[in-house]
């Protein structure tokens, strides 16, 4: 077997040269970080589980008429995805207060929102991926307006979708963060949704009991994350609902 190229390797993920021109290999890790990496530990099958689950995701998304970079998953821990130029900017979209913006304005986790907020990060691990304003964006050259036009779009109908999907397996999606990327047909530009969408990048409440069902669970030491993982998957119809949870076995 031909040793891949690899491109970048991330906290979560490995990102490897795809067999035909424009495309990745995206590898999903078992490891788990928080904290900007500060705490770090290998979850055994946290990778299997997220890249079905962004399988599931990024799917659906495509299937309602918002593009991603996804094309198919090729085996448990690894996807083809279109290579695309991501924007440097984490955009998260917030339902419900959590994290931060807890932190930040003093309002109560579990608050809801008046309506969503979109809020924007500079992806830089080293900085912190501090918070940054549409102005930094236009006076830095990261997006331009109509750039930023279109990913408000977009992470707005990310979040319909799967406010909506989870609404339907008892899961309140408090807020998410996602990436876009840009692509080119000839002279044409636009906008993706890349990178993944997994319990890692969502905070899930069920809906009856308000457990954290993300990542919250190994940020704040609340049990096993590969539980929680797993309980998300069931209930998508991702794991077939008589599997066990400490040993997840997917459906191909």
């Amino acid at each position: 077997m031909a040793r891949r190229k690899k491109i970048y390797e991330g906290k979560a993920k490995i990102l490897y040269e795809g067999p035909e021109p424009g495309t990745i290999v995206q590898y999903f890790k078992d490891d788990a970080t928080a904290f900007n990496a500060e705490k770090k530990d290998v979850i055994e099958g946290k990778g299997v589980l997220n890249n079905r689950l962004s399988e599931f995701f990024m799917t659906g998304l495509n299937q309602v008429g918002v593009p991603t970079h996804f094309i198919r998953r090729l085996n448990m821990r690894e996807q083809l995805v279109r290579s695309c130029e991501i924007i440097p900017l984490e955009v998260i979209v917030r339902n419900y207060a959590a994290g931060s913006l807890s932190k930040r304005l003093g309002v109560e986790e579990g608050t809801q929102l008046p309506r969503p907020i979109v809020e924007y990060c500079y992806k830089d691990d080293a900085l912190g991926d501090p918070l940054v304003t549409e102005e930094h964006i236009a006076a830095f050259g990261w997006a331009s307006q109509q750039d930023m036009d279109d990913v408000l779009s977009l992470a707005l109908r990310v979040n319909d979708f799967l406010s909506g999907v989870m609404y339907g397996v008892g899961i309140r999606v408090a807020d998410f963060k996602i990436e876009i990327g840009r692509v080119y047909d000839g002279d044409f530009q636009r906008l993706i949704v890349a990178d993944e969408i997994s319990p890692d990048s969502c905070r899930l409440w069920d809906i009856e009991t308000g457990r954290k069902l993300d990542k919250d669970v190994f940020r704040r030491d609340l049990g096993s994350l590969t539980d929680a993982y797993s309980e998300v998957a069931r209930r998508l119809g991702v794991m077939p609902k008589n599997t066990q949870v400490t040993k997840p076995t997917l459906i191909n």
